[in-house]
């Protein structure tokens, strides 16, 4: 599983079960990509 944040997406590439596992874990913290993204960048 891998996870590249760039300035204005986010790209998750791995088997489809963990991709959906990633997205429901990150729902439940960001109600938006832009947060999540934002998120990233804070740090």
């Amino acid at each position: 599983m891998t996870v590249k944040v760039g300035k204005n997406c986010i790209v998750l590439t791995g088997k489809s079960w963990e991709v959906r596992a990633l997205l429901k874990k990150y729902a439940k913290e960001h109600r938006t990509v832009q947060e999540w993204i934002n998120t990233f960048h804070n740090r």
